[in-house]
């Protein structure tokens, strides 16, 4: 009989009601400015499952939401904060122009601010829950389910999740379904698997 996996260790009740007050006023929020389709973006899908994770006290939801997120919300992070120095981002994509387009309203753009604690809590998740290596499989599924999604479901024009084309607005050189299909192939390779690898090495530092 293998021995049984040990168990979670619990999760204080402050941030669990933190993380649900937010979502609980970004959703309706969202929902009347941008639409239900807004809810596909990567990041907010990773939120949303932040917060069951939190509750759940689940490393491999934890862990499903930090291996196809953490990395692009740390570039938005790196963009978000240069532009906010220097006028400019770093990414050169314009992935965070919108925060300060003053055509959007001052409390839509502020509830966007999750995008800079969502990598510190799917970090905070994974040190004190442990890493799932189970997370990476589960990642990548949820990438392919997001961005299909994504292509299929939602208004070109919104370009949610980048299917159409890299940027606000889209660049690229290829047509939309190959795009989508260099999607597919690369950002598992290039974003969860050195997740998977980064948050393997969080679990052992914090073990040594």
């Amino acid at each position: 009989m293998m021995p049984a996996a040990p168990a979670s260790p619990a999760l204080p009740l402050a941030p669990k009601l933190a993380v649900s007050a937010y979502v609980a006023v970004l959703v309706p929020v969202y929902a009347w400015h941008y639409g239900v389709q807004n809810f596909l973006w990567a990041s907010d899908v990773a939120l949303f499952m932040s917060l069951a994770a939190l509750w759940r006290g689940s490393r491999l939801l934890a862990g499903t939401a930090a291996v196809p997120t953490l990395l692009p919300e740390l570039a938005w992070n790196l963009d978000f904060f240069s532009r906010l120095a220097s006028g400019s981002g770093l990414t050169g994509l314009d992935g965070t122009a919108y925060m300060f387009d003053p055509a959007l309203p001052l409390y839509v753009r502020a509830l966007s601010l999750f995008h800079v604690f969502l990598p510190v809590l799917l970090l905070w998740l994974v040190w004190r829950l442990g890493y799932d290596p189970r997370a990476l499989p589960a990642g990548i599924l949820l990438t392919w389910a997001v961005l299909l999604a994504s292509y299929l479901l939602t208004d070109p024009a919104r370009n949610i999740n980048w299917v159409h084309g890299l940027g606000d607005p889209p660049t690229g050189v290829l047509p939309g379904p190959l795009h989508l299909l260099a999607m597919l192939l690369l950002y598992p390779l290039c974003v969860c698997l050195p997740t998977h690898w980064l948050l393997k090495s969080l679990i052992r530092a914090r073990r040594a």
